[in-house]
């Protein structure tokens, strides 16, 4: 469960981790701009990155800028989330931006620290540009790290003589920040070092394991409740939460109606394989009832990224007839415009098929765009040609 950045840092502060002076600010507090000392730096509170790009990393010298640009933010939207929160915070004199993080390598089911003295970009970017740069230190599971062991960590990044004792303390607090609240990942992006010497957390990234949470009654004191794993649903995902429907959306442009959820992990890995881009994971269970499956295709087709549909049906506990009735009650009770590519197999196909193939006879106008193959089409060529359809080709 991720944690806003504001959030982040008031776990760093109760760690005894620097982080800059600062305020969160919504709609309803504009007051406590009074008690800020300008310049400052406004940031959206949003979990997407690309903060900056986007517009929602912005400074102000005074207070009526900070309130002009504070309410340009909010209700702006970062990829599918709406900004409801900026952080207030001191603008910063940086000489020198650092990466630190703690987490879980899961090949070698170790806790780590990874550091790296090229900070301010995302951990992929670094790896790319500059591999060499980056360094793991592991230990055993549940093991304290030592002083003397960051002190070795602040000496492999070149750091002075005069700093490595601060920033040994940093990674100290880190990781038992990690350790102590059974997080998943607790990062500082950039650690920086200031202009009057001194090491602030700029940034904070802490994700927290939600179903370890009720080990940590801390955590609700400081408001924090289990929610959404990354910490909010776009629209689609409360409706197909309150439908009990595994969904998640995603950036793309072809919707994915799948059978089980196995089978829609591969989907979406496969449509990206091949050049598409999947819109959403989902999983219909076993023996959907029609108006579950309904619902999925209405989450696909009233969602105006999406420009395509493919499906898929292998029927074993469900079967297809009772899909091929969902996908036709949907298509006369709603009239949809967009291609729907999709292929059936298995119990009750020849059934399934009938239902389509009658439901095309009878309204061959609402089901001139949709196309079910049998299983002797391999699902590759079905979404290979979804993802055509998708692109105008």
């Amino acid at each position: 469960m991720r944690l806003y950045e504001h959030e982040a840092k008031a776990l760093f502060r109760r760690y005894g981790i620097p982080v800059p002076k600062g305020v969160a600010v919504d709609k309803h507090s504009f007051n406590v701009l009074a008690q800020v000392a300008y310049p400052v730096m406004i940031k959206a509170q949003v979990f997407l990155g690309g903060r900056g790009q986007a517009g929602l990393i912005q400074s102000a010298h005074d207070r009526n800028e900070a309130e002009q640009k504070i309410r340009q933010m909010l209700g702006k939207y970062h990829g599918q989330f709406p900004v409801r929160k900026v952080l207030i915070e001191e603008k910063i004199d940086i000489k020198k931006e650092f990466y630190v993080a703690a987490t879980i390598d899961r090949f070698q089911h170790k806790p780590l620290i990874i550091v790296s003295e090229h900070g301010g970009m995302e951990i992929e970017e670094i790896a790319k540009d500059k591999p060499f740069s980056i360094l793991k230190y592991y230990f055993n599971p549940f093991e304290k790290v030592l002083p003397f062991q960051t002190r070795n960590i602040a000496y492999a990044l070149n750091l002075r003589q005069q700093h490595m004792q601060r920033t040994s303390e940093i990674f100290v607090a880190l990781y038992n920040l990690f350790l102590e609240l059974d997080c998943k990942l607790t990062e500082i992006n950039p650690l920086v070092l200031t202009g009057k010497d001194r090491f602030l957390a700029l940034d904070a990234k802490v994700d927290l394991d939600e179903d370890a949470m009720f080990r940590h009654p801390e955590l609700k004191d400081l408001g924090f409740v289990a929610r959404h794993e990354i910490g909010e649903m776009t629209d689609y995902e409360k409706i197909a939460k309150v439908a009990g429907i595994p969904y998640v959306d995603m950036d793309g442009d072809i919707g994915v109606f799948p059978g089980g959820a196995g089978f829609g992990i591969a989907a979406v890995d496969l449509i990206a394989h091949y050049g598409g881009k999947p819109a959403n994971f989902m999983d219909s269970g076993g023996a959907p009832t029609p108006e579950k499956l309904r619902t999925m295709l209405g989450l696909l087709l009233e969602n105006p990224r999406v420009k395509a549909i493919f499906g898929a049906r292998f029927g074993g506990i469900s079967r297809c007839d009772d899909w091929a009735k969902a996908v036709v009650q949907y298509v006369l009770e709603n009239e949809p415009k967009k291609p729907m590519i999709m292929r059936m197999a298995g119990n009750m196909e020849e059934e399934g098929r009938r239902i389509l193939e009658q439901a095309k006879q009878d309204h061959p106008q609402l089901f001139e765009n949709i196309r079910i193959y049998a299983y002797d089409t391999p699902i590759e060529e079905v979404i290979k040609e979804t993802i055509r359809i998708a692109k105008g080709i």
